[in-house]
């Protein structure tokens, strides 16, 4: 059997869509050849990625309603750099929640004044800051959706007159929300929708005109949309699968119905965090994301018992990012909740003979 994998990304897949895409790999469309051989301009991969960005809209309920989907090379990182270089003309404002945010703040200073409206750095990201002002005058606000490190997520976003950018990649398609309040959102494979090598980009197609310079074409969204996510060679394999993955979570209802499944898995979890006296969570418990579940042990001396105990478990991927430490359960929409139920076991039997 399949370890339980609470990876936070590269993360864990639906096992069907890990089935189809190795027999691609050897034999697609049953054409005896492999989808990574035939060429990327061949009517047979234009419909994989046609049909995956077409599902990412209808997943989002943003088809028909002005908005394109890309998928790009470069991961979630090159956004940090994209969105800035596009559309910072003069000031952008930035909610700070963690590390991939300040790293978007890094890269987004290169091009204009920032305004960080907001920070939660003060207590090592374990909180969602509320109550802040976003100025009118600021070209676009930017925020991250969900902290796969610190394990905080914004339940809620600020209603605002100017855009609003998002970095979605570790709770892509795992809640409903209304999407159309985001002029673009980015969203990196590897933590909720396929293997590393591509991004998503949802891009609201009048926000377009905002891109406030030259920019070199490969940085340029326009050319991306112009091109229909084709300008240079994309990310086959990577796409492939996540076109899969998309198809398997319209199989299953989709975002509706994968929403509750997580958030039955992330209730299991965290009751356990707050009953079991070994344990304690880290993040504040009204902004813990149901994505990624960080807490810690509360006697080290049982530490390496603990350690043991999961891994012989069969349980894979619990460690905390070194940066925070203690541990981190990634529940992803293909982590079935069986294997956080393992987990929970587990926490209950060191309990038992502690």
């Amino acid at each position: 059997m399949k370890k339980h994998n609470f990876s936070a990304g590269p993360c864990i897949l639906p096992e069907s869509v890990l089935q189809k895409a190795s027999e691609a790999v050897v034999n697609f469309n049953n054409d005896d050849l492999s989808l990574i051989e035939i060429s990327h301009r061949s009517q047979p991969f234009v419909d994989v990625i046609e049909k995956a960005r077409a599902l990412a809209l209808q997943h989002l309920n943003l088809q028909n309603k002005g908005y394109t989907a890309l998928f790009l090379q470069g991961g979630a990182s090159s956004q940090f750099l994209m969105t800035a270089y596009n559309f910072l003309d003069k000031k952008a404002a930035y909610l700070n929640t963690g590390t991939w945010s300040s790293k978007a703040i890094k890269e987004a200073k290169l091009f204009g004044e920032l305004v960080k409206v907001a920070s939660s750095e003060d207590k090592n990201f374990t909180y969602i800051p509320k109550d802040y002002t976003i100025p009118s005058d600021v070209d676009y606000f930017h925020c991250t959706s969900n902290n796969t490190i610190y394990g905080t997520q914004m339940k809620s976003f600020p209603e605002t007159d100017v855009p609003v950018i998002c970095d979605m990649s570790s709770d892509i398609f795992s809640r409903q929300l209304d999407f159309s309040k985001f002029d673009l959102i980015y969203a990196g494979a590897q933590k909720n929708m396929g293997p590393a090598g591509t991004t998503l980009v949802v891009i609201k197609d009048e926000f377009l005109d905002n891109i406030c310079r030259e920019v070199p074409s490969m940085l340029n969204y326009k050319t991306h949309t112009s091109k229909d996510s084709m300008f240079n060679t994309p990310p086959v394999f990577p796409v492939y699968v996540s076109m899969l993955t998309l198809e398997w979570l319209k199989d299953l209802g989709g975002i509706g119905f994968i929403e509750g499944v997580n958030q039955k898995k992330a209730d299991l979890l965290y009751a356990e965090i707050d009953r079991n006296p070994l344990f304690k969570g880290i993040v504040n418990p009204e902004d813990r994301s149901i994505m990624n579940a960080t807490f810690e042990i509360e006697n080290s001396e049982l530490k390496n018992r603990f350690d043991e105990m999961w891994k012989e478990a069969r349980i894979n991927g619990l460690a905390g990012h070194r940066s925070v430490g203690g541990y981190r359960a990634s529940m992803y929409n293909a982590l079935p909740l069986y294997s956080v139920q393992a987990l929970v076991d587990v926490m209950k039997e060191l309990e038992r003979k502690a």
